[in-house]
């Protein structure tokens, strides 16, 4: 398979240091059909970085002995850019990467990570804007043969699709008027499966190594779960769908994956409301005991509490969301992004360190909120809502334990939790997900 790292022809092996620690290596051939692959024009290859060696100290010796010329040191400087066009607003990661060896992985330098609201669907300006941000931090003369990539995610899905099409073309259109190198199908709708499959990308990125903890995302128009299944009967009782499959090392990894479309925590605050999908919403009144009483907006709202917003919660998620047969069981999860979000909020972690916490903690403050709304109100009069539907979700949805460990992070070593990282390794090397 011909991947779109950027190569070096002929390169001399040189000996390795001491010290130095080996990254599993990339195979040339990676199980792609010819369809899959995208021909690279020139510009993305940059030529090897040339880095000169401090002189030599050089001890007296015979004159007949002599030095051996300096080695060229073939280490690669490389950028991608990755917009995340998500439902509440759209991101851009610029990552550096740098590859000191042409066999090895390459190793994610640093990276560069911006947001701007509202999200694509209601602001279509905004990869324009955020362009200009890629040219401040990338180098000028990496323009040309920086790939420019964006993804759009439950929000343009949820979007009637003449419309969700008409803002992709706005969007190629300024990527074509821009300096970086724009490969074709730069500008789609991602599949919910691939969205799983790259934040578990990500974390071996982060983490150095695809361990069997599993992943919760919960955005604002829908929520994955994914994780490496250690038992058989996991595989055989999922969706067929769920069971996605990818190429890494030489080697085929199987992950259990599916996102929720209308299941993001925005989403189910309307379909919570019976407002999601409805026709004349401006001229309706939705009731809720999610909300504080006397909410002041453009609806109005009776009696509250957590029991009743319960119940009402439990509709949006009875029946729709699949337990997964391993769940009931003791494995650590990783949660990102709302459930983090919601965590600080409510205090129940440092928004600076994060932490681990239990199910039943989640289930605990969403208690207080609803029964205390007046005392949370100023941070946000859907914070009762949004924890108890956090909670519903992860008992009655997925079925976890009220002791089921859940690490919540916004960043695992110092890199931003995204499955942008993922898709933007994808890029480089086709991982033929299937």
């Amino acid at each position: 398979m011909e991947n779109h790292l950027p190569e070096v022809a002929n390169p001399a092996p040189g000996p390795r240091h001491p010290g130095v620690p080996r990254y599993p290596v990339i195979p040339h051939i990676i199980d792609a059909t010819p369809e899959d692959i995208q021909t690279i024009p020139e510009a993305i290859h940059p030529e090897p970085e040339v880095v000169h060696p401090a002189p030599e100290v050089v001890r007296s010796a015979p004159e007949s002995h002599y030095r051996s010329a300096p080695r060229v040191n073939l280490t690669r400087v490389f950028y991608g850019v990755m917009f995340d066009a998500g439902s509440t607003g759209t991101r851009i990661h610029i990552y550096k990467f740098i590859q000191k060896d042409p066999v090895e992985l390459p190793v994610l330098d640093n990276e560069m990570y911006h947001a701007v609201k509202p999200g694509l669907s209601a602001y279509k300006d905004n990869p324009e804007e955020l362009l200009k941000i890629a040219k401040k931090t990338v180098p000028e003369e990496e323009w040309r043969r920086t790939p420019v990539v964006l993804k759009a995610t439950a929000g343009l899905r949820l979007l009637p699709e003449d419309k969700a099409c008409a803002l992709l073309n706005e969007v190629r259109h300024v990527f074509h008027e821009s300096p970086f190198y724009v490969p074709s199908n730069s500008v789609t709708i991602m599949n919910g499966t691939n969205e799983g499959m790259f934040l578990y990308i990500y974390f071996f990125f982060a983490r150095g190594i695809l361990r069997t903890v599993g992943i919760l995302d919960l955005g604002g128009g829908s929520t994955q779960i994914t994780f490496l299944p250690k038992s058989k009967k996991t595989v055989e009782s999922a969706p067929h769908s769920y069971i996605a499959k990818f190429n890494l090392f030489n080697s085929t990894y199987q992950l259990y994956t599916h996102s929720y479309l209308g299941n993001g925590l925005y989403a189910a605050r309307l379909a919570t409301l019976g407002a999601l999908g409805a026709d004349g919403l401006e001229w309706k009144v939705f009731t809720s005991s999610c909300l504080p009483k006397k909410f002041r907006e453009e609806v109005t709202f009776g009696y509250a509490g957590y029991k009743l917003c319960y119940y009402e919660v439990m509709k949006v998620i009875k029946g729709i969301v699949h337990q997964p047969y391993e769940v009931k069981g003791s494995s650590v999860f990783y949660a990102f992004s709302y459930y983090f979000d919601r965590a600080v909020e409510s205090g129940l972690i440092d928004d600076s360190r994060g932490g681990a916490i239990e199910v039943r903690d989640f289930k605990k403050r969403a208690k207080e909120v609803c029964n205390k709304m007046t005392q949370y109100r100023a941070i946000s009069p859907f914070l009762c809502m949004d924890m108890t539907y956090i909670t519903c979700l992860l008992k009655e949805g997925f079925g976890f334990k009220d002791n089921t460990v859940l690490q919540l992070a916004k960043k695992v070593n110092n890199v931003e939790t995204s499955w942008a990282l993922g898709a933007t390794f994808d890029y480089f090397r086709n991982l033929n997900i299937h």
